[in-house]
């Protein structure tokens, strides 16, 4: 059978949905670290931040390493990395002599992989022979969401039929995912990439001053996402005292479900609506799902304020990534791996800082939720300056 466009189409959704089981995983099992381990609030959050930081070091690096290797190669080791990274979840804890050191290597090998695919994945998509970008950039990452939705909803299947005590299993299995994407990307053809061709792509990139508005823009895109992602399901279990199987459905995986359907509706209806108008509506509501969460009277009530803030951010990264895509439309590879490497700077600190206030709180963490309120507004603000300067664009 020869393989097309399509193909590498949804080898590019599988690979969103692989980024989605190295993110959102481990946080399903926060709670049982903790427990099992003795693990405090911090170190919890220091697995967020090491995760987001080390993807940030490859995002840095990415571009070049892509150029240079090319990005068949390339693609195919961030499979197979995030592939060894999920196997070394439910081993290294038990092979290392201390759980927490095996819990961070098993995230060094995730987060490698995962900084690599955010770093290809996009720019892949975005050479295909598609008509609307903007569309086909937004149905990209509603995979990311089928993917946590997935992780979600499969990981509470297993731990209801297998049972939590288990739990060592689970990554096991999530591994075979990226394992058979990491054939298929050894096969489907791949396109270049406009402006990829051109050798100073970074030093053009920062010379163009709306680029660091789109740097802030990720920033607090990653941060406003991350924030609620990363905690929704240890909030839903310690500070809302509801049950785990009730937690993760209502928390993360209707707050994945909700990014999901945003993005969906992006994909079908956004080309036809201003992308920085949609962003700001986006960015107001967050606010607003951030409040409901932290100050609502009743535990449903803040799980539907972390679902909503699912719905919230859907469009937020994609949306930022396909107007940076407007404005500088030959910024090649150097552009996504930029705008990627300050989108998770956003996802690293983000969370690490609700967990971190948490902490110094005495495990206090809706105060910490309630400082992530800075990232919705902070991006409200970026996009009102891009509003004024590139009116047209």
């Amino acid at each position: 059978m020869k393989l097309h466009a399509k193909h590498t189409q949804a080898a590019c959704y599988a690979g969103s949905m692989t980024q989605a089981a190295n993110v959102n995983l481990a946080p399903l099992l926060f709670v049982t670290f903790q427990q099992q381990f003795q693990l405090s609030l911090e170190q919890i959050g220091f697995l967020v931040t090491f995760n987001f930081t080390i993807q940030i070091i490859t995002d840095f690096f990415a571009a070049k390493f892509a150029d240079r290797m090319g990005y068949r190669p390339s693609v195919v080791l961030a499979h197979a990395c995030s592939a060894l990274g999920l196997v070394g979840l439910g081993i290294f804890p038990f092979l290392f002599p201390n759980a927490y050191a095996g819990l961070l290597a098993s995230v060094l090998f995730c987060a490698f992989g995962g900084g690599l695919l955010e770093v290809l994945i996009s720019p892949i998509m975005e050479a295909l022979p598609t008509e609307n970008k903007a569309a086909a950039m937004g149905l990209l990452h509603s995979f990311y969401c089928i993917g946590h939705v997935c992780v979600v909803l499969l990981s509470t299947l297993f731990f209801v039929c297998i049972g939590l005590e288990h739990w060592y299993l689970l990554p096991l299995l999530w591994a075979i995912f990226p394992l058979l994407n990491c054939i298929a990307f050894s096969k489907v053809p791949l396109y270049p990439l406009p402006g990829s061709e051109q050798p100073h792509s970074f030093r053009r990139l920062f010379g163009i001053k709306v680029f660091w508005l789109f740097l802030l823009l990720m920033l607090c895109s990653g941060a406003a996402e991350q924030a609620m992602a990363q905690w929704a399901s240890l909030f839903a279990e310690t500070g809302l005292h509801v049950s785990k199987t009730t937690g993760d459905l209502l928390g993360p995986c209707l707050f994945a479900v909700l990014m999901w359907l945003s993005r969906l509706l992006y994909s079908k209806f956004g080309s036809s609506r201003p992308l920085k108008s949609l962003l700001g509506g986006s960015a107001l509501l967050c606010m607003a799902s951030y409040l409901i969460a932290v100050f609502a009277p009743h535990p449903l009530l803040s799980l539907a304020g972390c679902a909503l803030c699912g719905f919230s951010v859907g469009i937020m990264w994609p949306g930022v990534l396909s107007l940076s895509s407007q404005t500088c439309p030959t910024g090649g590879t150097a552009m996504f791996a930029f705008l990627a490497l300050a989108g998770d700077i956003g996802c690293a600190g983000g969370p690490g800082l609700v967990g971190l206030i948490s902490d110094t709180a005495g495990g206090a963490l809706k105060l910490g939720l309630g400082f992530a309120l800075v990232f919705p507004v902070v991006m409200l603000f970026g996009l009102f300056i891009l509003r004024k300067t590139h009116a047209t664009s």
